[in-house]
């Protein structure tokens, strides 16, 4: 088993690209987390609607806005992941800011393309 991935935004319905990387990821043999507002399952990922902090994630890939990243921004810092992929449309330079501040790793990139690419 791969670096375990959180996935900020998770999502049932397939046309969502939280969903296809939730495929990606698991079909690549990552160890993979869902969480958003709603409980949910994708194959063998049971999307929960909070997970601890005390978590030991490699990699956090966000699928929400950034309006609704203020929320994560505390349990980011005390995740302390190594990186945390800011997907299409998520881009915060705010949060990114206080991740640098914090030492962890921030990229603007697409997790399906570095999937796809083997850049993951």
């Amino acid at each position: 088993m791969k670096n375990k991935t959180l996935v900020i935004g998770a999502s049932e319905h397939p046309a969502r690209y939280a969903n296809k990387a939730i495929h990606a990821l698991l079909q690549k043999g990552h160890e993979v987390i869902g969480l958003s507002k709603q409980k949910g399952q994708v194959e063998s990922v049971e999307i929960q609607t909070e997970v601890s902090a005390n978590l030991k994630v490699d990699t956090v890939t966000l699928y929400i806005n950034p309006q609704h990243q203020k929320h994560y921004t505390t349990f980011l810092i005390e995740l302390n992941p190594r990186r945390v992929i800011f997907n299409p449309g998520t881009e915060n330079p705010d949060l990114q800011h206080q991740l640098d501040k914090a030492r962890i790793e921030t990229l603007n990139a697409c997790t399906l393309v570095l999937l796809a690419t083997d850049q993951y």
